[in-house]
Parts: C-alpha cells; structure tokens; sequence
C-alpha cells in the first residue's frame, strides 16, 4: 500500500467521515407505503390462506394466558377462591370470549389482506381501521425466506418473508400460505428478480436445483454451545455459590443461580432450537440456508446480497479449531445472538466448513493462495501474509492484541483482523462498502494512532481497525474509497440470470 509522503501522524477530527462511497444496498424508495404503494391496474390478487385466522389467533390466546397467570401469582388466595363451586365457568367463560374474539379479528384482517406480484414489486394492501398499502421492490430484494412456526407446520402451512433493502421495518411478510404454493412463489420471486421474464401462459417458473455444501451435525452443535464462554461463566458461578453455601452453612445462597439457571437454559434452547440441522446449500438463486427445530426457516439470499461476514473463534474453541461465520444482509436487522439466526451463515465448523462458507460468499478473493491468505488472518500476527498492523505505540492502548491486529487488502475484499483472546476475521467485498469513517479520540490523538472504520448494513459484523498509524488510516480511507467506487462501476448486473445483463 502507498503512503502520502509527508504525511505526518497529527490528530485528524475526532470522527472523519467519507461520503464518497453511495451505499447501492439501503434504498429509501425499496419499500414504499401509502400512495406511492398504489398497485397497477389489471393485477391478479390473492389472499392468504383460509386457516390463516386460526394460526394467529392462539397469540392473542396465549398474551391473555400469561398476564392471568401473572394475576394470578400475584394473590394465589384470590386465585383459588375464585375457582370454587361455579367461579370456573367464569375463567372458561372468559377464556371462550377471548377466543372467539381473537379468531373474528383476525378473520376479518384476514378478509382485508390481499397481495399481488408483477415483473416489478410485490404489493400487499392489508389493515382494517387503518388501511395500509405497501410495495416491496424486487430490484431490492435481499433474500426471501419461509418460515413455519411449528403449528403453521403441522397444518402445512408456511410464511414467506421478503427482505427488501430500506432499514428497519423493510420486509414484506405473506403469512401464511400452503407450504407448496409458498415454495412456488418464492421460486417465481427471485427469478423475477433476477431478471427472468414469464409470458402470458407461460409455466411458472420451477426452484432451482439446489447442492448442499455444508452440514452442521447436532453433537457438534452441543458441544460448541457447552465449550462456549457463556458455560465456563455459568459453572464457575455454580461453583462459587456451592463454597459459599458450605462455608456460611446457609442454604439461602443457592437461589441467586436460580435466575443465572433459568437464563442460561433459555440462551442454550433458543440457539440449539434455532440452528438445529443447519445446512447450506448453492443454486443459481444463491445461497440457501436451512435450520430449525420447532420453527424451520428456509433462507435464500440472492448473488451479491451479503454486504459483510465475521469470522468468530472463541478461547475455548480454539483447541477443536472452530469457528463462527455471521453476515450482513441489508433487510436483516441482525438482533441479539440468541434472537437473531438469520445473520448466520455457519453456526460452528471447523478450519475446511469455515472457508467453505467464505467461498459461498466470495469463490474470489482475488489473491493467487486464499487459503493462505485466510490462514494468516484467523492464526497470524504481525505483519505476515501482507498485514499491515498498528505502530509499536498502541500497545499503551491495546496491550494484548496490537500485533494481532491489522488489515490486507486484495483485489475483492477488505480482510480485518483482530482480538486475541477471542479472535475475529472481517471481510467486505469493495463493492459493498457502504461508507468510511476515521475515529481518534483524545488518547489516540496524543500517540498518533486513529481507528478506521467501515460502515456496513445493520447486523453483526462492525468492520473496523483500531490505533492505526495516523497517516496510514488517512491513506486507506481514501484508497479504500477509490477501490469501492471501482468495484461498483464493474459489479455484476443485479439481474444476474437475464442473458442480455450478463457481461
């Protein structure tokens, strides 16, 4: 990388940032409301199937059991008296109404939500005091999912959920649907959005064959989670409390593991629940991900829709040589962890499934040996395989993990490494680079180091290289800008199976 001659390391603001790199990912227009949501004439509408009413209402059912067990708990003498001699016709009579209330409601919003699909958009009017129409683009069109809570599955039904590049609340969900017909439209939505074009009379058009890639086995899902730091905290707690409960003889110390118990438990359900029978699979729509116990999610994410990905190994995996692959997708809101399973893109594999997993996103890294060039960056430090890393100074700042920090640049993508203890790989593709930033704070300012950052879509990756060498940071802010604005102008059609887009 070439340096500025004569550029010193003095301070810069306090946060630089560059608005030279437009983001082609977060479209204030992909899903429009309202007026601008108005369909075209002539399109054919459908509505969502019959027995929609009936999976929506047990939410409204169980929102009202729980706050009467919460009423409850709060006078349990109330609560019996209440139950004796005919007071239980009272509970069933209200449990009834409540019922039968919620499946009116949600008939009658059933009744009032229509879609329909054109080459363009999908258009989805629904509401019942408050009509509300809107219009998710398919040229934005992030990734499509189906979704089936466990008893839309048994009665064979599924929701399709459109994520559509706009922020938060972007997302279109058709809920719910035969899980066949869901299939279907899903099929024919991204080849819309590809570009494939259908006829009057023509057939719709069939899912792409898909090829699975990866497999993500129970036992090692297990295992991973009670090798994680979160068990490690969990039994050094438990043993911590068991001593002071022998040593103090008193048996009211075993209660403060019970709320630490409880969550734990949650943590580890709601993550094995969710990745359970992880797999990965390609086709000509993307990259197709499968999970799920209870809840089975069916993900498709377009060519060119991930906008970054972390590579993630813990203290306690290292020996296993395990890691963690979590992207940003525009649409996704990428939540918390354990609430959040569609950022994930390999739940834990080893030192082959995690490459095999970058190369789903990125088959070019653009360097002659990519194997190399990732094995330095999830094992390395210093400046081999090209990083470039902080001054000695920043060792004030960062005492543990300053020579393992550090960045390389390759023709596709900017790779970032950190962390020590827990170690993290980032990679971002040049033309997905939304914007650039530089951050130096007083003490930064004193050494001369600064922090530079790359801005991507809401989710679990945050880019970025902390206590750079001031000048160093400025020279790959700029570059880094000329490099993305580059791979724009020469990225691949958003249309990528319309033969008269290909280049």
């Amino acid at each position: 990388m070439s340096h500025a001659p004569g550029a010193g390391s003095d301070a810069d603001p306090d946060a630089v940032a560059s608005d030279a790199v437009a983001s082609d990912a977060v479209a204030s227009d992909a899903v429009a409301t309202g007026a601008e949501a108005a369909a075209p004439e002539g399109l054919s509408w459908h509505r969502m199937h019959p027995v929609t009413p009936a999976v929506k209402a047990w939410k409204i059912l169980a929102v009202a059991a729980v706050i009467a067990v919460q009423q409850a708990g709060e006078n349990l003498r109330q609560a019996g008296d209440l139950l004796q001699g005919r007071g239980w016709l009272v509970v069933v009579g209200v449990i009834a109404a409540v019922v039968v209330l919620g499946l009116v409601y949600s008939a009658i919003a059933w009744r009032m939500t229509r879609f329909a699909v054109d080459d363009e958009s999908v258009y989805l009017h629904s509401g019942i005091l408050f009509r509300q129409q809107r219009k998710a683009r398919l040229d934005r069109l992030q990734a499509v999912d189906v979704v089936q809570p466990l008893l839309a599955r048994i009665l064979g039904l599924a929701e399709l959920k459109l994520e559509v590049a706009g922020g938060s609340g972007s997302g279109v969900s058709l809920a719910f649907l035969k899980e066949d017909d869901a299939a279907a439209l899903r099929a024919e939505l991204l080849a819309r959005a590809a570009g494939v074009r259908r006829t009057e009379g023509e057939p719709a058009q069939p899912a792409a064959p898909e090829q699975k890639v990866l497999e993500v086995p129970p036992s090692r899902l297990v295992a991973a989670m009670l090798r994680s730091s979160a068990s490690f905290v969990l039994a050094f707690v438990v043993v911590l409390v068991v001593v002071v409960t022998v040593v103090t003889r008193e048996i009211g110390s075993v209660l403060v593991l019970i709320p630490g118990i409880l969550g734990a438990a949650s943590f580890y359900w709601t993550r094995f629940s969710r990745e359970f029978n992880f797999r990965a699979a390609i086709s000509p729509d993307g990259i197709g991900l499968r999970h799920g116990l209870l809840e089975q999610r069916s993900q498709t994410v377009p060519p060119g829709r991930v906008q970054a990905l972390q590579l993630t190994q813990g203290p306690f995996w290292r020996r296993a040589g395990w890691w963690r692959v979590e992207m940003n997708v525009a649409g996704y809101s990428g939540g918390s962890e354990a609430q959040s399973a569609e950022n994930v893109l390999l739940p834990v594999g080893d030192r082959d499934d995690t490459l095999l997993a970058v190369w789903l996103v990125l088959p070019d890294l653009g360097v002659a040996d990519p194997r190399e060039l990732l094995a330095g960056a999830m094992d390395g430090s210093g400046p081999d395989q090209g990083f470039t890393t902080p001054p000695r100074r920043a060792r004030w700042l960062d005492p543990l993990a300053w020579r393992r920090t550090g960045f390389v640049v390759t023709d596709r993508a900017l790779v970032i490494r950190t962390g020590r203890i827990v170690r993290r790989v980032a990679i971002v593709p040049h033309e997905r680079t939304q914007s650039l930033g530089l951050e130096q704070g007083p003490l930064q300012r004193r050494l001369g180091v600064a922090t530079f950052t790359v801005h991507s879509t809401a989710g679990p990756v945050s880019p970025r290289v902390p206590h750079l060498d001031g000048y160093v940071a400025r020279d790959l802010l700029t570059e880094q800008s000329a490099r993305a604005r580059t791979a724009r102008a020469g990225a691949g059609p958003e249309l990528w199976l319309r033969p008269e887009a290909t280049p």
